[in-house]
């Protein structure tokens, strides 16, 4: 059973992660050994935010600043915000980046395929780099398909099993929208199954861009079902 709660902002977390959030609702907080994470949906889409604190130093880094930058600032709390990272260059992911870094001074990072649309970029990653919350590391993976600079972020928990934060890319029940073009499913598939499937374990947590979470050993059976479908 994971630890029962944390306080911040006035706001009393649940005591257990199920990976369900509602537009406008709680968030739900997972206390790993070394990092916690805390899901929020927030508009325009029911996007998921992210924010992830090393346990160790209280850094902490925020996945997608996607809307409602009041509530994103109140998740942050006294705390302080080290850096954004935003998956991909789509709309619905960054439309409180730039309230969210002004307000914060945190460093905005992403791919440089996906940079120029964003209000603000200090850094850019590519695939293989590592971006870190305190003493906790992340790797960069770029999956190209649902946009050319797309990004997952993973930890390799020491104390348990990975948890990969996907954006766009990977959902329960398949990959992101490609918008019915052959090039970019292919690109896209091939890179979740390379980079993803045939890399992680089966325990592998993620946490996508929209809705629930998943693990890799539900969703590994249907590769097949999903290449075949185009989709």
């Amino acid at each position: 059973m994971e630890p029962n709660i944390r306080t911040g902002a006035g706001i009393v977390w649940r005591m257990s992660y199920n990976g369900h959030v509602a537009p406008g609702g709680p968030p739900e907080v997972r206390e790993l050994a070394d990092l916690t994470i805390t899901k929020l949906s927030v508009g325009p889409m029911d996007n998921n935010a992210y924010l992830l604190r090393c346990r160790r130093s209280g850094e902490q880094l925020l996945i997608d600043a996607a809307d409602e930058a009041d509530r994103l600032l109140a998740l942050v709390g006294d705390a302080g915000l080290a850096t954004v990272v935003t998956t991909h260059q789509h709309w619905d992911h960054h439309q409180a980046l730039a309230e969210v870094v002004e307000a914060t001074g945190a460093v905005s990072v992403a791919h440089p395929a996906d940079a120029p649309p964003l209000p603000v970029v200090t850094r850019t990653v590519d695939d293989g780099d590592t971006v870190r919350v305190g003493e906790c590391e992340l790797e960069v993976i770029q999956l190209v398909g649902h946009t050319r600079g797309s990004v997952a972020l993973l930890f390799r928990d020491p104390s348990g099993h990975p948890h990969l934060f996907t954006g766009d890319s990977l959902f329960p029940g398949g990959v992101g929208n490609t918008q019915g073009d052959p090039e970019r499913f292919t690109s896209l598939i091939n890179d979740v199954e390379s980079k993803l499937f045939d890399r992680l374990s089966d325990d592998t947590w993620f946490y996508p861009g929209h809705g629930d979470d998943g693990t890799l050993g539900t969703e590994r059976p249907s590769l097949p079902e999903w290449r075949a479908r185009g989709w």
